[in-house]
């Protein structure tokens, strides 16, 4: 069963800003949420989808891939896209959501108040962005790359905790370890309950008396990390790939962010790429283009030999098939395309100039209306294409 359109499920449009598309998701959270449609499964389902289409849309990298792709670019983005979100993956990511949301705040259904929101699970490190350069050989093959890259990683003094040791935390008196406060209001349509992250300990749900020495009671410090990345055959300039929890740590014991790779081409030295095709401009001699020869031409595996028919002429184009690039979205396989140009002198010899002359007086070299009908019916079916 094909899935729905992330914009159709949130109603807003490709143009929506990011707040419009948070205010669609808050309205579509509120409306099947499963504390409003007990037993409702139906509703459980749309809840999920709505959080689905929100963790790709609010993601700046993750839409664009979804705009130019669909759903085969965010498939394996290292998120929850593909309708594998569970109600902790929802409370966790998007709790700051849902302690907002009017009179339904904390959600107690699950878990007590969001569930993820606990112990401090509610925060994500940072997303990092890198650009990774690829030669046409990399692309055509696909490639696994080795890239030292610089990130905020858990500390290993104190764990990730903040703490110099394990005496030196303690459970927040104002939330009691939710993270969390509920607050309840009364008004004319009765009480009115919203919860809100606990300021006394950010959310933490933990208080740190005594702060690690290493990293100051962040639980994170800068180090070095060096990251495997298995890029598929068939990406292209200007494509963003993902890698789940490789970004930077979050802060006393969060989920790490994502690793974006923003893939750069290196230009080679004889072919040019059009989308999945390779094009190579091969210049020829006009006696080679008048008697025909074989010739070598690059490809990606090595040289290939091409035949110049007799009479061959500027602008004809020879394809060499599945000698292109790989469809990264497919098992379709690009052409190599050799384009013939007729190599013409700038300068001449005097005996170079009386042989072209004698070649012009002859009639076969001359672009008589009946040579040139004759011409255009040998390669019709080329010029009509």
């Amino acid at each position: 069963m094909s899935k729905r359109d992330f914009y159709e499920i949130l109603e807003v449009s490709k143009s929506a800003s990011k707040e419009e598309i948070k205010k669609a998701y808050r309205q579509k959270a509120l409306q099947y949420h499963p504390d409003r449609n007990p037993g409702d499964k139906a509703a459980e389902e749309k809840f999920k989808e709505a959080a689905e289409a929100y963790e790709i849309l609010s993601d700046d990298a993750k839409k664009q891939r979804y705009d130019q792709y669909g759903h085969a670019g965010v498939g394996n983005s290292g998120g929850y896209s593909g309708g594998g979100m569970s109600m902790d993956d929802i409370f966790s990511h998007f709790g700051d959501i849902f302690s907002n949301l009017g009179g339904f705040g904390g959600f107690s259904g699950f878990g007590g108040g969001g569930g993820g929101q606990r112990g401090g699970g509610h925060k994500k490190g940072s997303n990092l962005r890198i650009k990774v350069k690829l030669s046409l050989l990399e692309v055509a093959k696909g490639v696994e790359k080795k890239i030292k890259v610089k990130k905020m990683v858990t500390c290993k003094t104190c764990k990730g905790s903040g703490a110099a040791d394990s005496n030196s935390v303690t459970t927040c008196s104002t939330c009691r370890g939710s993270g969390h406060v509920t607050r309840v209001t009364r008004t004319i349509l009765g009480a009115m309950q919203s919860t809100a992250i606990c300021s006394a300990c950010n959310g933490d749900g933990k208080v740190v008396t005594k702060p690690c020495s290493t990293c100051r009671g962040e639980g994170i410090v800068q180090d070095e990390e060096i990251i495997t990345i298995d890029i598929p055959a068939g990406v292209a300039e200007g494509m963003q790939l993902s890698v789940s929890n490789k970004g930077n740590a979050a802060r006393r014991g969060g989920i790490n962010g994502d690793l974006i790779i923003a893939i750069e081409e290196e230009a080679h030295e004889d072919l040019q790429r059009d989308e999945s095709n390779l094009i190579y401009n091969l210049f020829i001699s006009i006696p080679d283009s008048v008697l025909g020869k074989a010739v070598e031409i690059p490809t990606l595996e090595g040289q290939a030999k091409v035949k110049i028919e007799p009479g061959t002429f500027s602008g004809k184009l020879l394809r060499l098939k599945g000698k292109g690039l790989p469809d990264v979205n497919s098992y379709h396989r690009g052409d190599l395309i050799v384009r013939v140009n007729i190599y013409i002198p700038d300068n001449v010899s005097k005996e170079e100039r009386k042989l072209l002359e004698k070649l012009n007086e002859s009639p076969n070299f001359s672009p008589s209306k009946e040579n040139q009908r004759s011409f255009f019916n040998k390669f019709k079916d080329y010029f009509q294409s």
